[in-house]
């Protein structure tokens, strides 16, 4: 694990740092100039065997070449394809919530021999500098049905990709609509490329936490969104995408010889009875957007013996999906004032957070814990300088067989997984051990394993407010979400947050969770405990322990 020692400088100005992180700027079709460029979607996220994938593509170049391999544990070239013909296609100015409208460009069949994952497709065309342009899209081969004895399910983080994604202008945090052009989007379209950095990364690019903090009493630096800037990718590019998340569990487990099938969380929604072949499914990284029909997918795998392990944080949103899945809505912050669903609609389905009490859904529910009593840790100022694993309370525990980990010690701290977003609840110490309080909301036989300190404020008497990125609006907006009013003593009853570990029975199943985005960099980093830990899970869960 080399971290870096020193906080890093990618030759920003004070302002332009000011702009990487306060600043709205994203991929747009002409933003390359002179230079040209090439862009790419796909009809759909994922494909079957014998499937037709079909691509819309705009160039400034008259033919491009392309190439598609497996990006699991080992790469694996696919198709190969030069001299296919392009043109410019033109993009409507909300293209990011109604799609770009492309013709299609290309089609080729998903061939019955390649297996399940993720196949990255790079595009290269020539620039009109004589130098190459190149562009990537990323596609799903969904597994056929049946069962699947020793398989391990993966199933991508769709939601929360479409989320963040930059591509066009707007996605569900800024934008580019309202009447004044800077209101982030309710409605996002799987019809438009993805921004750069969701499919692939420089393995030097910053993840969120720090790596080094900066002195105290400094304003937060922002070392991925500097990056960003600085080298020409998405503002979101470590908020999400396969590259930064999805990709690293899957990999890792190829490598560790486990066998591993890949589907999108739309396929989740569409097709539940995906998940009735294995004994394991598995969700990992920043995993925020669901919507009903997912959870009532993992609902009741579980409930019937199946088993559910999250390596992943931030539980928070219902989304709904519309016209056949190629739109996702979710209002989050002004749910309570544009949704239809609370004028005249099913209030159940609002797009606000799982925590609403008028959606009667806990998030808890399903994976034992939610964003609301978590969130952010190991950034901004939230927690800057706290840990960087998780503290651990039952050492006993089965997770941690074979790890040599002892009481109060920290699980991961070297690789740093505990952070960016975290998933808790509210607990009390009894004995020096962890218990969810009666009011929780936790499952019955919810195990607490772990806890670590989070924060939904930037709390700080040295940081002015204007240099603050957080602040404290997601602590006022859970206030609200909780008790009625963004009252100073609401917040002060919701800020303060927690990650955890915990581990609970449900139904003829059980469910794992590791409440941090960032456990997948403990598999990135090959930390010993982190790999460990995650191996006991699918070891017991697919019934090899």
């Amino acid at each position: 694990m080399n971290l870096p020692t020193e906080f890093p400088d990618f030759g920003l100005t004070p302002e332009q740092r000011r702009h990487a992180v306060r600043g709205h700027y994203y991929e747009w079709p002409g933003m390359d100039g002179e230079r040209g460029e090439i862009w790419c979607y796909s009809d759909r996220f994922s494909y079957r065997a014998g499937e037709t994938v079909t691509l819309h593509v705009s160039s400034t170049a008259p033919s491009f070449g392309m190439t598609i391999v497996r990006d699991g544990g080992a790469e694996t070239k696919a198709f190969e394809k030069s001299g296919i013909a392009s043109r410019w296609q033109d993009s409507p100015d909300q293209c990011s919530a109604e799609g770009c409208g492309w013709e299609a460009s290309f089609e080729f069949r998903v061939e019955n021999d390649w297996p399940s994952g993720a196949y990255r497709v790079t595009l290269t065309a020539d620039g009109r500098d004589g130098k190459p342009i190149r562009s990537h899209h990323l596609f799903i081969v969904s597994p056929p049905p049946g069962k699947k004895p020793g398989r391990v399910l993966q199933v991508a983080a769709t939601g929360t990709w479409l989320a963040y994604n930059t591509w066009g202008g707007s996605n569900h945090y800024q934008g580019i609509t309202g009447p004044d052009r800077n209101l982030y989007s309710p409605i996002v379209s799987t019809q438009r490329p993805w921004c750069r950095g969701f499919v692939v990364l420089p393995g030097d690019a910053p993840r969120v936490p720090l790596e080094v903090a900066v002195p105290p009493k400094t304003a937060p630096r922002y070392p991925h969104m500097e990056w960003a800037l600085a080298t020409g990718h998405s503002k979101k590019y470590a908020s999400s995408g396969w590259a930064s998340y999805d990709s690293h569990f899957f990999r890792f487990a190829e490598r560790a010889g486990y066998d591993v099938d890949l589907t999108s969380q739309h396929d989740l929604h569409f097709s539940p009875e995906i998940l009735d072949g294995y004994d394991c499914a598995v969700f990992v990284g920043h995993d925020e957007y669901w919507t009903w029909e997912m959870r009532d997918a993992v609902d009741f795998y579980v409930e019937r013996g199946g088993h559910a392990a999250r390596f992943a944080g931030n539980f928070m949103w219902q989304t709904r999906l519309e016209d056949e899945g190629l739109r996702q809505v979710c209002y989050k912050y002004r749910a309570r004032a544009e949704d239809p669903a609370y004028r005249g609609g099913d209030v159940t389905r609002a797009t606000n957070s799982w925590e609403a009490p008028e959606i009667g859904r806990p998030g808890s529910a399903t994976f034992g814990l939610n964003a609301t009593r978590g969130v952010y840790a190991g950034w901004g100022g939230c927690a800057p300088r706290g840990v960087r694993g998780f503290p651990v309370y039952r050492p006993e525990h089965w997770a941690f067989a074979g790890t040599g980990i002892y009481y109060g010690d920290l699980l991961g701290a070297d690789s740093h997984v505990y952070g960016y977003e975290v998933d808790g609840l509210d607990f009390e110490i009894r004995g020096g051990l962890p218990y969810p309080t009666p009011t929780s909301g936790a499952p019955d036989g919810l195990q607490v394993l772990a806890v670590g300190m989070a924060s939904q404020v930037e709390e700080s008497a040295d940081i002015p407010v204007e240099d603050q990125f957080l602040t404290d609006e997601d602590g006022r907006f859970t206030a609200e979400t909780l008790f009625g009013a963004a009252s100073d003593a609401n917040l002060e009853k919701v800020k303060r947050g927690n990650g955890m570990i915990v581990n609970f029975p449900r139904g003829k199943g059980e469910v794992f969770h590791a409440g941090s985005c960032e456990w997948v960099a403990g598999l990135l980093r090959q930390d010993p405990m982190v790999e460990r830990v995650t191996q006991n899970v699918l070891d017991r869960y697919l019934g090899k322990s």
